[in-house]
């Protein structure tokens, strides 16, 4: 029995190591048991022609697989699979198996899921010619080297023997102190580390505050627009959730309702028109909630990003009463897929918070910690925010001149810098149709429609996002989006 060579395919496009891709082909004829021991592998020269690679390539990946245990060699007669006691572990489903979603899980599931408000993009986004989306990063300006270095320091046996195991409530404590010594007083906050919480990204310190808050019934207050996975959120746990219109400063204090129990908010940089909420809103923000006893949730989600003048002060750094739980995230400023941030708050709201955390999912990983600790302590954080800076003003720069050349407006934007800008089409443009319409010119851009908790008509507004699009390509974006807008309003 042969394992045939047309079962091998290589996706040349990728970025995976082709002598990767035909490893985990052959592994997983291996463990589907498609390949039981004894079964020959193609020769090196067969399989390598009919890839049409060079045969060394298919030789080092037969040897690693030798090394592995997979395959042995069988001394210049070729491969065969090992006896390597791998292939139980998976069995082949039953195609007529049913998964049981035929009703009888209605009860215990949610209708949220039908309801659910979303900011979609492409998987294949980075191929798009013409990328506006929010909240990605652009590789050309990470440094991959100062990272793989940090990574390799943080497998060394100290740390590795630190990180390995299970912290249970822990987080690195590296990574803590470079939070309190360096990321908070940017924003103006003083805590301590038992004030401070690693999370799996600001959407899991929001989940945990909410967690906690809807326990007991839970009436919250959200911006609108504004930031939908939130409001999600709070519906999801069962919390009675209004959203009121924010105005050109931001959400109004008066309009909130007696009997709110917490306010969520993002006066930095709301999301997702990139309005800074003033100083004189936010101590009014501050005496409201001490006046009316609830608590403020702020979302400061992409401070760093400040290259036209210094952001504000952070609502926290205002916070005299502990009434502001503060979410950051590294996000924006390293990115997303690390999946690391953190949660500011009192030690006794600090300390349950870390409780369900460690049962949700005990921690985040150790040595994504450890390894983010490094980069940022040994500058290479500082050094990649300043580069992410110059070339931000640069496309921020290209995007107002573009627009403004068209019959859109800049409908709000980040003060201090940011890395999107709000816009207003025409009267009548479906903001929707218009993204739908555009991915066939390869143009991606955020439709506002999901943004919003109600909207009375078709949206017109959007956002671009220019943290992942060449500056050169911008001119030319903003001109398709222009002309797309034209057709579908000239219908």
């Amino acid at each position: 029995m042969r394992i045939p060579p047309d079962i091998f395919f290589l996706d040349k496009q990728s970025e995976r190591p082709l002598q990767g891709q035909i490893r985990e082909t052959v592994i997983a004829a291996i463990l589907s048991q498609q390949a039981p021991p004894g079964t020959a592998l193609p020769s090196s020269r067969q399989l390598a022609s009919h890839l049409g690679i060079a045969r060394m390539t298919v030789t080092l990946a037969y040897q690693e697989l030798v090394a592995q245990g997979y395959v042995e060699s069988l001394n210049r007669a070729g491969y065969r699979v090992a006896e390597s006691g791998a292939a139980h572990r998976i069995a082949v489903s039953d195609p007529d198996w049913s998964d049981g979603s035929s009703g009888r899980w209605d009860r215990f599931l949610s209708d949220t899921l039908a309801t659910r408000r979303r900011v979609l993009k492409p998987v294949d986004w980075r191929s798009l010619p013409f990328s506006f989306v929010y909240g990605q990063m652009d590789t050309t300006l990470f440094n991959h080297t100062a990272w793989r270095n940090c990574a390799r320091q943080a497998l060394g046996t100290r740390d590795f023997d630190a990180m390995a195991g299970d912290m249970v409530t822990a987080d690195d404590p590296l990574l803590v102190n470079y939070i309190r010594a360096r990321t908070l007083p940017r924003r103006g906050i003083a805590a301590d580390p038992d004030q401070i919480l690693v999370t799996v990204g600001a959407q899991n310190a929001l989940w945990l505050i909410i967690a906690l808050l809807a326990r007991r019934g839970l009436r919250a207050v959200c911006e609108n627009p504004g930031y939908p996975d939130t409001v999600a959120a709070l519906r999801w746990h069962g919390a009675e959730v209004e959203t009121i219109d924010i105005d050109e400063h931001g959400l109004p204090p008066t309009r909130i309702p007696a009997g709110t129990d917490a306010v969520f908010v993002t006066p930095s940089h709301h999301a997702p028109t990139s309005i800074t909420m003033p100083k004189a809103r936010r101590l009014q923000l501050l005496a409201y909630a001490e006046t009316h006893d609830f608590i403020v949730v702020e979302d400061d989600y992409e401070f760093e990003m400040s290259y036209l003048e210094p952001p504000s002060p952070a609502l926290k750094a205002f916070d005299r009463t502990g009434r502001v739980l503060y979410v950051g995230s590294f996000s924006k400023s390293l990115f997303p897929g690390l999946r690391l941030g953190y949660l500011v708050g009192p030690r006794s709201v600090i300390a349950e918070a870390r409780e369900l955390r460690s049962l949700m999912l005990r921690h985040p990983a150790g040595h994504q910690q450890r390894t983010a600790a490094y980069f940022m302590a040994q500058g290479h954080f500082d050094m990649q925010i300043r580069d992410m800076r110059q070339q931000f003003a640069r496309r921020r720069k290209a995007m107002q001149a573009a627009l403004e050349s068209h019959d859109f407006e800049i409908a709000g934007a980040a003060r201090f810098g940011g890395s999107s800008l709000w816009v207003k089409g025409p009267d009548g443009l479906d903001s929707t149709e218009l993204a739908n319409s555009l991915l066939q010119d390869g143009v991606l851009i955020e439709p506002g429609a999901p943004f919003f908790d109600r909207l009375d008509g078709p949206c017109p507004f959007f956002r671009l996002g220019f943290s992942s699009i060449p500056v050169d390509r911008i001119e030319r974006g903003i001109a398709l989006i222009a002309e797309h807008a034209g057709r579908l309003l000239s219908r």
